[in-house]
């Protein structure tokens, strides 16, 4: 197994933790440009995943070969072009072939476009949505952010659903004590800001037991989600101010500002996945470190067997 060059510390032990278990069976999705390669051959020589590789086989091999990647003992499975590629990947998922799907350099919407068909795809009675785990600079815990880029405005059923992802998710990763976020521009409820009642209205669903599995507050100002020194001065008494470990955007605007900003400012790494579907969907960016990407299979490695040891997530 080979070692990356990183290493954040949460990246660290999410990749470790992975890596005790067998490699992830995962179908790579159009993977036709150097930087999909490598994150591919990276993840499979750390013993992370086992993949396939789904796309235009010459087209594929012309990029490794332009990259100098050497792409011997990979499996294939050619297709015409990027939209055949999805299809056949999500049919994989369908039929129990792979546990996962990864993202090349075809557009995230080609793909989550055969993730969500109504007849054909990988949809549960849970809304499918998208997280960041984060490794933030002095931080040795992850943090999630969610969603950044699937839903664009969320409703307030379709933000239950987003924040049980992410709950489940923290579990899967090894966050046992999950403390959830709900973020607005204030902590107190404004009739004229939406968000903040829609924050306090998952709370209270939270209270009757139809979000399980952490504590929430809402609505919190970033500043009092995670600096204790803005709750004591706004004198708030809460078990996640100050505290959080998973922040639910507003939106997929903010959502998408605020993990970009805390990756360009902040110098954050953020390993990306999909949840919510029948198998965690890997979502890697090309602006994305390679310490990031085989993070994300990481990830996706431990969500699966949560999904497995549940008899499939969501199904």
């Amino acid at each position: 197994m080979n070692d990356l060059p990183i290493q954040h510390p949460v990246f660290k032990a999410l990749i470790d933790k992975a890596r005790a278990l067998p490699p992830l069976k995962v179908a790579v999705v159009h993977p036709c440009d150097a930087t999909s390669l490598e994150s591919v051959v990276s993840a499979k020589a750390t013993g992370l995943i086992d993949p396939i590789l789904v796309g235009p086989e010459a087209k594929i091999r012309t990029a490794a070969h332009d990259a100098q990647i050497d792409l011997s003992g990979f499996v294939f499975e050619n297709t015409a072009h990027s939209h055949a590629a999805a299809d056949l990947a999500v049919e994989f998922a369908r039929a129990g072939r792979v546990e996962a799907l990864m993202k090349g350099s075809l557009h995230t919407d080609e793909l989550m476009s055969a993730v969500v068909d109504a007849k054909m795809g990988l949809r549960t009675e849970r809304r499918i949505s998208h997280c960041f785990v984060m490794a933030t600079h002095g931080h040795n815990h992850p943090l999630i952010v969610t969603d950044a880029a699937i839903n664009i405005a969320p409703t307030l059923g379709e933000k239950a659903d987003i924040v049980q992802n992410a709950i489940d998710l923290a579990h899967a990763i090894g966050i046992e004590d999950v403390r959830v976020a709900v973020l607005s521009a204030t902590e107190t409820v404004n009739p004229a800001i939406p968000s903040t009642i829609e924050a306090a209205a998952l709370c209270k669903m939270a209270g009757r037991g139809q979000i399980t599995g952490a504590i929430l507050d809402g609505p919190l100002a970033l500043d009092n989600a995670i600096d204790m020194g803005a709750v004591k001065q706004k004198h708030i008494v809460s078990p996640v101010a100050g505290r959080a470990n998973v922040l639910v955007v507003p939106d997929l605007v903010s959502g998408n500002i605020l993990a970009k900003t805390l990756s360009f400012m902040a110098h954050a790494e953020a390993a990306g996945i999909a949840v919510g579907a029948r198998v965690p969907i890997i979502l890697t960016s090309r602006a994305d470190s390679e310490a990031a990407r085989v993070a994300s299979c990481a990830v996706a490695t431990l969500v699966a067997r949560a999904g497995r040891s549940k008899g499939g997530l969501h199904a």
